[in-house]
C-alpha cells in the first residue's frame, strides 16, 4: 500500500488549480540511479491507470507500476515547506539508506 498525507493532497490540488489541470491521480515511480542507487519520481498528474498499475487511495488516486511497488510498498508521500519552496518527502520504511536530499534511497 502507498499512502499520501492530507498536506500533500492539498499541495497537489493547489498545483493543479494553478496550472488549470483536472486530474484523477498522481503517478509515482522508482528508477535506478541517484546517490543511493534508486530514485523516487513523482511523474505527474494522470487521468487513468494503465493495465499494469496498482491503484491506491481515492482522491487523488496513486498510480504505481508493479516494478516500482516492490520498493514503495508501505511508503507515505508527504510535503515539506522550506524557505526555498515546497518539496515532496518520501517516508519509506523499506529504505535502509537515503541521500542528503531525500530523492534517492537503497534497500538491503
Amino acid at each position: 500500500m502507498v499512502t499520501i498525507t492530507e498536506a500533500c493532497i492539498q499541495h497537489l490540488e493547489s498545483i493543479a488549480e494553478r496550472e488549470g489541470i483536472s486530474f484523477v491521480g498522481v503517478r509515482l515511480k522508482v528508477t535506478g540511479g541517484g546517490c543511493a542507487g534508486l530514485t523516487y519520481h513523482v511523474v505527474g498528474f494522470e487521468d487513468s491507470a494503465t493495465e499494469k498499475d496498482l491503484i491506491f487511495g481515492e482522491h487523488p488516486k496513486i498510480f504505481v507500476d508493479n516494478k516500482s511497488h516492490k520498493f514503495l510498498d508501505g511508503m507515505e508521500l508527504d510535503v515539506k515547506s522550506a524557505m526555498v519552496g515546497t518539496h515532496f518527502v518520501f517516508n519509506n520504511p523499506k529504505a535502509t539508506k537515503t541521500c542528503g536530499c531525500g530523492s534517492s534511497f537503497s534497500i538491503q
